[in-house]
């Protein structure tokens, strides 16, 4: 089996997510969207090896931290104004990715506030590490 395959992830690695991470964004095409941070959700899951996941002396060293996540998505925002989440869904993906531990990756965004109609509009990318990236 292709250790790069989706079904080879779920049996092989280990997901570590991040839920609802709230955090103020400058992100929007439209003239009010730049005067001001939105409020947006970010969720993210990292497959990890289980080889690259499974402590041995039960220490934080051993496994991708979840402080790295947060500290991820906080250096991309820190960068300043983006237009489309999808550019945002895009960056955080490839900077997680780029961890030599993590295997592959799904970013969700959300702006909560846009539509009143509706809980949040939002965008969602999965990317697999190429057998070459490894």
């Amino acid at each position: 089996m292709n250790p790069f395959e989706p079904t080879s992830l779920l049996l092989n690695c280990r997901k570590l997510f991040l839920r609802r991470h709230e955090v103020q964004v400058q992100i929007g095409v439209h003239d009010f969207e730049k005067t001001a941070p939105q409020r947006m959700w970010i969720d993210v899951d990292l497959h990890v090896p289980f080889a690259n996941s499974t402590p041995s002396q039960d220490n934080i060293a051993e496994v991708v931290n979840y402080d790295f996540v947060r500290e991820v998505v906080a250096q991309r925002i820190a960068l300043g104004h983006i237009e489309l989440q999808e550019t945002l869904c895009d960056d955080i993906a490839a900077r997680l990715l780029s961890h030599p531990s993590v295997q592959a990756v799904r970013v969700s965004t959300c702006k909560p506030d846009v539509y009143p109609d509706c809980e949040a509009v939002g965008v969602e990318v999965f990317r697999i590490k190429a057998a070459h990236e490894s």
